[in-house]
């Protein structure tokens, strides 16, 4: 069980969340943005898109999580202090339909459950019970294994 720490941006509808599910789960943390709201991300992997791809090297670290709509994601990082190790993942597909009507979403951004589902299986930590509460599960796991190129057990 790897700890995770999720910070959600103030304006994130938590209806649409697909972390929403794991409220109360004792590995992961959530904490909600405010103005005035910090957060010391030192000895955190930080999931980030341009940053080295996470490996089995940075296990034995928590994983910070930071939910937003892409274009609400620098008020988030902003909040942050510290040296976080950040760290990208594999451009596996997402299932999530996004359909942005603002900007245009990174062609390798996941959902933040299949983010965090993602980061924790690379480290080892294969627990599909992230992805019980995902409309989108099935579809995900199958792009997961066709990028892998494995069966994920059931």
């Amino acid at each position: 069980m790897i700890k995770t720490v999720v910070i959600r941006h103030s304006r994130e509808r938590l209806s649409k969340c697909s972390l929403t599910p794991l409220q109360g789960r004792k590995d992961v943390e959530f904490h909600r943005r405010s103005a005035a709201f910090t957060f010391d991300a030192t000895g955190y992997t930080l999931l980030s898109i341009d940053a080295p791809v996470l490996s089995v090297a940075d296990a034995g670290r928590p994983l910070l999580i930071l939910d937003s709509t892409w274009r609400l994601l620098p008020a988030l990082e902003d909040s942050l202090f510290g040296k976080p190790a950040r760290r990208s993942l594999p451009q596996v597909p997402t299932a999530y339909p996004r359909k942005s009507k603002v900007i245009e979403d990174p062609a390798v951004g996941l959902a933040s459950i299949e983010a965090l589902y993602l980061a924790r299986y690379l480290l080892g930590d294969d627990d599909r019970s992230l992805l019980e509460g995902y409309h989108w599960r099935d579809a995900f796991l199958n792009n997961v294994e066709d990028f892998f190129k494995v069966k994920i057990g059931q």
